[in-house]
């Protein structure tokens, strides 16, 4: 199993913010909705545009590139519930958000 990497400290992404970092080649998005985070791929499944990037409006982003909404809470994109975002494994340990990269 992949291991956890460490990403930031909590109090970094305050709620209704996002956070977005390169570990590893990958590109990582978190985001603190109401206190509660969602870690994803920083990488719309469309054309890879960055949705840290793009508009957040309640538990839901907008890719920039081209408008796509994904729910964070789910991952599926509001129109074709087949299309999803990767969202990640994540922990956090003494104050700090870590993340497990995709295999």
């Amino acid at each position: 199993m992949a291991p956890y990497y460490d990403f930031c400290p909590v109090s970094d992404i305050p709620p209704g913010s996002v956070k977005s970092k390169i570990i590893e080649d990958v590109p990582i998005a978190v985001f603190n909705i109401e206190g509660t985070y969602h870690v994803i791929l920083d990488s719309c499944p469309h054309t890879g545009g960055p949705l840290s990037e793009g508009f957040l409006e309640g538990t839901q982003v907008t890719c920039p590139w081209h408008g796509w909404k994904f729910s964070l809470v789910t991952g599926e994109l509001d129109l074709i519930n087949s299309i999803h975002l990767k969202k990640l494994e994540w922990t956090i340990e003494n104050n700090i958000i870590k993340v497990r990269l995709p295999e």
